[in-house]
């Protein structure tokens, strides 16, 4: 009895999480927008082809991470995200930089999860925008979308709500072109950053959780030390 009983359970997590991944994501690209009523227990059943039991420990985790809400005899609602926006400042190579050192520790330990975590889809995904940066010469949006699905691939909401909040800052070369300013080879500069961005893919696509952490603190680290560098150019020029 016992030796059978472990497994059901985990099935049943296995195919809870699946719920739960896919109403996340049909919230966080507003498909079912905030006050939205989620589809009943039947309909989810049918749709997932899941049993009773899995919608509902399914609905309990998404009411745990506060996307959900249940209404006793109404229905479970979507509710509104967590408001508080940072309202983030950047103007300097500064800010750029103190950003960045916030976006080591937290982006190291984001890779790493999402390596742990990540489903099949996301895998498939984060490789399409690889091959997209590769494809375009790394445009900004589509870097942006990188790091942003690394978050959402910790299967935690947190990650994901502090990258949404720091918006366009989680991409310096989106306000400052650090290889123009160091007098650097565009073309070389994009190639070291495209080949940082392969090694964290290629990490999180083996599952490797320690190989993504190093992979990732490895390229924000270059980051950092590439606009430090370009700080000290602008600095030697205003004393020239």
């Amino acid at each position: 009895m016992t030796e059978t009983a472990a497994p059901v359970r985990k099935k049943h997590r296995n195919l809870a999480q699946g719920v739960v991944e896919a109403i996340t994501s049909n919230i966080q690209s507003g498909t079912l927008k905030p006050g939205e009523k989620l589809p009943t227990e039947s309909l989810i059943m049918q749709l997932h082809g899941v049993s009773r039991t899995v919608v509902r420990e399914a609905i309990s985790h998404l009411q745990a991470a506060g996307l959900v809400e249940t209404r006793h005899g109404v229905g479970t609602f979507v509710l509104e995200p967590p408001s508080g926006n940072m309202r983030l400042t950047i103007s300097t190579l500064e800010d750029v930089l103190a950003i960045l050192e916030l976006r080591i520790t937290l982006e190291t330990e984001a890779a790493s999860l999402a390596a742990s975590r990540r489903t099949d889809q996301q895998a498939v995904q984060l490789s399409a925008l690889l091959k997209r940066m590769q494809e375009e010469g790394n445009p900004v949006d589509a870097d942006k979308q990188f790091h942003q699905l690394i978050a959402q691939s910790t299967n935690n909401r947190y990650f994901v709500d502090i990258l949404s909040d720091l918006g366009s800052a989680i991409i310096p070369r989106a306000r400052v072109n650090s290889a123009q300013l160091v007098h650097d080879d565009p073309a070389a500069y994009l190639m070291r950053v495209q080949r940082e961005h392969e090694d964290i893919c290629h990490a999180i696509m083996r599952k490797d959780a320690e190989g993504a952490r190093a992979a990732m603190r490895t390229h924000l680290s270059n980051s950092r030390e590439r606009l430090r560098h370009a700080q000290e150019m602008l600095e030697k020029g205003g004393n020239a």
